[in-house]
Order: C-alpha cells, then structure tokens, then sequence
C-alpha cells in the first residue's frame, strides 16, 4: 500500500484589513490546477470572508465551492482550536488523498503560534506539515505607526495601560505575527513611496528571525509558486520563536479586549451608509467594518471592506431569487458599545 505524502498546510496571517482574504482568493483563482481545501477563521458573527471566498470555485459549482471552505465559529483559532479545529482537519486527513494543499485564514485578531503548535499532535503531525506561515503585512497602516487605520484608539489604550511599557496591544500582536512567520509579504506597496517602503521594511525586519524572506505585493497578487512549496515545517521549530503572548496558563490568553457583532440593515442608499459608517469610526473605537448592502435599485450586492476610515467596495455577485435583500455588517473593535452604535447606524439612516 502506497504511503501518502504530508498534506502541505500554509497559513495566512496578518492584521485586519491588511489583504489576507484577497490573497487567499488570488490564490484560488490562480491555483494552476491544485486541489485546494481552504478553512477560513473569522472574528464575527457572519462568515463575511468564508462568503467572498465561496466565490472562488476554482472551475467548480457553487454546492461543490462551498464543500471547499471550511468556515469556523466566532472567536480566534488558538481559543478554539481544541473544539473545532480538530474535526475540521481530521476530516480532511481522511481526504488527503483528493487534496494537493491546505489554506487557513486566520483571524485579524488570532495568534498563529498556538495554531501551529496544533499541528504536533499525533493525529495531525503523521499526515500534515505546516509548509509556511505567511503573514501579510497593511505597509500604510505599518508607515503610519498604526498597524491599523485609527490611530488615536491606539495611542488611548497605549497611554491607559501602564503595563505596555509604551506599546500598545496592537503592536503586541502584530509583533507576534511577525515572530511565526516563514514569510511576510509587504501588502498595498504601491501606495507608499520607495523611501517610506524601505522604512516599513526596515521596521519590520527587525521583528523577524534573520532567515524569513520579506516580498512586496500589490492587492496580493503573487505567483503561487512563491508562497507554496516553502517547506518549512514550521511547527519543528516553533516553540522556539518566542513572542509576547508566550503563558504557561493557556487560559489566561484572551482577546477579551475586541469586540464584534452583527448589525442587520435594510435597504439603504449608499452614500448614505458609507457617511454613517464614518461617522461611527470618527465616534467609537471601531477598527473595522465589514459586508454587504442592499442598494435600492441595484441587483447586485454591495460589498464593503473598512479599516478605520478607509473603506473598499465593488458589486460582488447578483442576489439570488431565494434570498432577502437585507444589508449586513460586522463591527470589530475595542470596548464597543453594540447596542449604543447599533441604535445610532439605524437612527442615521432614517
């Protein structure tokens, strides 16, 4: 009987909004005839990202697409691992056979250490390796001294937590993406200048293990034969990256300090809704906003990406007859008030 290959897994990590999921989809779409799982791990209540990716059916139908994504309930892979990380991929070991690639989108807000620690438990470590961690990297965001795109959220926590020694959480964790990556990609290189460029790739080497490569990507679009096939079996050699979530107590690690939640809209005019959006951004701690509109009049849904004030959007596909045409979002950030800013996006679209 023929002995199977380790079923390669690369991991894709990175900050909110700094381009994971284009990657990701970039990648699917240029698959040169790989047969690729994806599980998609996302910090809100609506499979937001799992949707756009549903949409990549690599030549496939939609039932055969959505088989494909492996979408995971709220909060950050290394809280959940242990409940559903396990049954996702002892599933697809039973599948390797059918599989050339594994593709996992963690959370802007997970750690990838603990994730790839996972993969030296028996039952992963004898069928899987991890063939790269990839964090990608929102060089504006980087360039600004941010790491996201609302900066006094930032220096507030910063100044209020005496036990940062001057950084804020947010560097902590960008930090620590930095410290399990086998390679990072300096993502949006096409909105900074050479100089500011060279000065986010100095900031950042300084965060890495001297052998991990650093590229320049433009809305992530890379050849796939440079991010796979890296081989290197990070999860040999991870325990001894350190970082600064490193606990002996697992259960003292949580991101209670972000929060997410859904908001549910009807129609509405899209000027109108992208003015409300900033204004909650402006007022609140929002870090990022994220999903679909129903537009009146318009037969396609309305996709919307925001990190801070910055806000992406195209038509991403028509609605289907079987669905409502109702608008919805997901709001991350920092000590949010949900029902105050839900009450409040509502009342301004009346």
């Amino acid at each position: 009987m023929k002995t199977l290959a380790k079923l390669p897994v690369t991991i894709v990590t990175g900050f909110l909004g700094a381009g994971k999921t284009t990657l990701l989809r970039h990648m699917l779409n240029n698959a040169e005839g790989r047969r690729i799982a994806v599980i998609v791990n996302e910090f809100g209540e609506l499979g937001i990202d799992g949707e756009i990716l549903k949409q990549c059916s690599i030549g496939c139908s939609e039932e055969e697409a959505v088989g494909r994504v492996f979408e995971l309930a709220n909060g950050c892979l290394c809280c959940t691992v242990q409940e559903e990380f396990f049954p996702v991929m002892r599933e697809l070991v039973a599948r390797r056979g059918d599989l050339d690639q594994i593709l996992i989108e963690t959370s802007g807000l997970a750690l990838p250490k603990p994730l790839v620690q996972a993969f030296n438990w028996p039952e992963i470590r004898n069928a899987c390796t991890v063939d790269a961690v990839i964090t990608v990297v929102d060089s504006p965001a980087v360039a600004a001294g941010t790491f996201a795109a609302f900066p006094d959220q930032v220096d507030a926590q910063r100044r209020e937590d005496p036990n940062l020694d001057h950084e804020s959480p947010l560097h902590e964790l960008f930090a620590d993406q930095l410290a399990s990556a086998d390679l990072v990609i300096l993502n949006k290189a096409d909105l900074l200048s050479p100089e500011a460029l060279a000065a986010v790739r100095a900031e950042v080497a300084e965060e890495l293990p001297a052998a991990v490569k650093v590229i320049e990507a433009r809305g992530g679009e890379l050849p796939i034969s440079i991010l796979l096939g890296l081989n290197s079996e990070t999860e040999l050699h991870i325990d001894g990256r350190k970082t600064h979530h490193d606990l002996e107590d697992h259960e003292e690690h949580d991101h209670d300090e972000f929060d997410s939640f859904a908001v549910e809209l009807p129609e509405v005019e899209e000027a109108l809704l992208l003015t409300a959006l900033n204004g909650l951004v402006e007022r609140h701690g929002v870090l990022r906003i994220k999903g679909f509109a129903a537009i009146p009049g318009k037969p396609m849904r309305l996709l919307i990406q925001g990190v801070g004030k910055r806000f992406d959007k195209h038509f991403d596909r028509a609605w289907r007859t079987d669905e409502s045409r109702t608008s919805h979002l997901v709001v991350i950030g920092q000590e949010l008030d949900q029902a105050l800013i839900s009450n409040e996006l509502k009342t301004s679209l009346l």
